[in-house]
């Protein structure tokens, strides 16, 4: 069955770095778009980044300059290089399948990531 697991997730100080990895099972990034969410206490979940099969990415205007999506397709992993975090960072970060032809979607467990001092 389909599994994104995601780790990286920590407390980290204003202005410092974090990598997110989504490990997928399942999951082909060649029929599939790839996301990263976040969802901040008493608010929605928001589209971070994603990557679409043909490699192609989008980010958020909250984080563009400062993520970067990536994957790799030997590893069947996608990551999340956050850097200059900010306090408004803090969330739990969700990585997402969406496959381009059924729009089956399938969500990881999450991870914390907590910027403060």
């Amino acid at each position: 069955q389909v599994q994104l697991v995601e780790s990286g997730g920590g407390l980290v100080q204003p202005g410092g770095s974090l990598r997110l990895s989504c490990a997928a099972s399942r999951i082909s990034f060649s029929t599939n778009t790839m996301g990263w969410y976040r969802q901040a206490p008493g608010k929605q979940r928001e589209l971070v980044a994603d990557i679409v099969s043909d490699g192609g990415t989008t980010y958020s205007n909250s984080v563009k300059g400062r993520f970067t999506i990536s994957r790799d397709t030997a590893k069947n992993t996608v990551y999340l290089q956050m850097n200059s975090l900010k306090p408004e960072d803090t969330a739990v970060y969700y990585c997402r399948s969406e496959n381009v032809w059924t729009k089956d979607v399938y969500w990881g467990q999450g991870t914390q990531v907590t910027v403060s001092s």
